[in-house]
């Protein structure tokens, strides 16, 4: 169990290594700021590689499936679920962040200017579309890029769809550049140690106690939401005794997805704990799988407090007008990109074009070193919540009284035997 766990988490624990590393290096040396090259190294391969794969994978998802009209009454209802979730727990995140300051350094920020002055309009247009074809190939224009990664799926799809060489294609690209991004991590500890040590070594060792401020926060809410609002969705979704039913099965997928930092690894498991609940087929064969890839509450909650952490490094109030942004941002890089593979990255670079474009060789990193330390409780309120949805779908698709019914035939069948 052990060795499972630690092979399921070397990547963390390393990770870990090199931050910590770093942030000590650059603590008590201060030359430490010439190790920056080693994280510009590692910053420069992912900028490299993450365009191609984020218009390779989206585009392949779309066009390689089964239908274009999958949608029924039990996959509405399921999204609507997964949207409605992810958007409360992106404003319980915010109201926290807004009442808990999450840094208290002073920091100055020498590289560029962040550009806070865009109009609603130019954002409007600058974040869906580009003017010339050869700028959508850039870091800088992932929304775009994404908007026609979308489009692109879809003509695919209208022309066949996985039966296209193109499609075909678009999977095999996609495959091979997510191997490729497995490369660069096994060099990611070395650049996290370079790009720490450079950070504290620059802005001061206070940057140490506001990542760890961070990460306590982020895993008490993490348990908080977990624990107060499944029963509450449970309740909403199956009524009365559904929330004491529910937590008799939450803690086994909870358990291995924390371990596993996989929502997908979580699926068999889920299953079983929704088989037990008495929750129908049709319910669990749909939301269950398309949970462990769209529904990411977790995912939400860390996208609202890794641009509350930026913006307290650079400076900035985290504003309503912000914050809603941030709320949207959050919800559909939860919702739409975690459906993709890398799709924690790419919300994290959306996130980090928006609202930083002119310091995203130092907002980037930063997302991606919170994300990764936060990865365990985030995943596993993702799907412990994919098995309390079910809940709620169910209500909708089978009745209001359905769980009642469930515990009817339990009690019938426990008296005939």
């Amino acid at each position: 169990m052990a060795k499972k766990f630690l092979k399921n988490n070397w990547f963390i624990f390393s990770m870990l290594v090199g931050i910590t590393g770093g942030c000590i290096t650059g603590w008590l040396w201060p030359n430490a700021t010439s190790l920056e090259p080693l994280g510009t190294v590692f910053t420069n391969m992912m900028f490299c590689i993450v365009v191609p794969m984020v218009f390779c994978s989206i585009a392949s998802a779309i066009a390689n499936m089964n239908s274009a009209k999958k949608a029924g009454k039990i996959l509405g209802t399921t999204i609507l679920t997964f949207f409605g979730t992810a958007a409360i727990a992106a404003v319980l995140m915010y109201i926290v962040v807004r009442i808990v300051p999450l840094t208290t350094g002073n920091y100055t920020i020498t590289e560029g200017e962040v550009n806070v002055t865009m109009s609603l309009s130019d954002m409007i247009i600058n974040f869906f579309t580009k003017p010339d074809f050869a700028e959508l190939w850039s870091r800088k224009a992932i929304l775009p890029l994404i908007v026609a990664a979308v489009i692109f799926g879809f003509g695919v799809q209208m022309a066949g769809g996985s039966e296209t060489a193109t499609a075909k294609l678009l999977a095999d690209l996609s495959n091979c550049i997510m191997q490729t991004v497995k490369i660069i991590t096994y060099y990611a500890p070395i650049g996290f140690f370079g790009f720490f040590a450079y950070l504290v070594a620059t802005y001061g060792p206070s940057l140490i106690g506001d990542y760890g401020r961070t990460l306590i926060l982020y895993y008490i809410m993490s348990f908080a939401y977990m624990l107060i609002f499944s029963p509450i969705y449970a309740r909403f979704g199956g009524g009365k005794g559904a929330a004491k039913v529910m937590f008799q099965h939450l803690f086994k997928p909870a358990a291995v997805s924390f371990g596993t930092c996989s929502s997908v690894a979580s699926i068999p498991t889920n299953m079983e704990a929704a088989a037990d609940t008495g929750i129908s087929k049709e319910v669990t064969d749909i939301v269950l799988p398309l949970g462990a890839t769209m529904h990411m509450d977790g995912s939400a909650m860390s996208a609202i407090i890794k641009v509350a952490f930026l913006f307290g490094i650079f400076g900035l109030d985290f504003t309503s007008g912000k914050a809603i942004l941030a709320i949207i941002i959050a919800i559909l890089s939860s919702v739409a990109m975690s459906g993709i593979p890398g799709g924690g990255g790419t919300g994290e670079l959306v996130l980090c074009t928006v609202f930083f474009p002119d310091q995203l060789a130092i907002a980037y990193p930063i997302a991606i070193a919170l994300g990764n330390l936060i990865d365990p409780p985030a995943t596993m309120v993702n799907a412990a919540g994919d098995y309390v949805s079910t809940f709620i779908v169910s209500r909708f698709v089978n009745g209001k009284d359905w769980f009642q019914k469930v515990l009817a035939e339990k009690y019938n069948n426990s008296q005939n035997q």
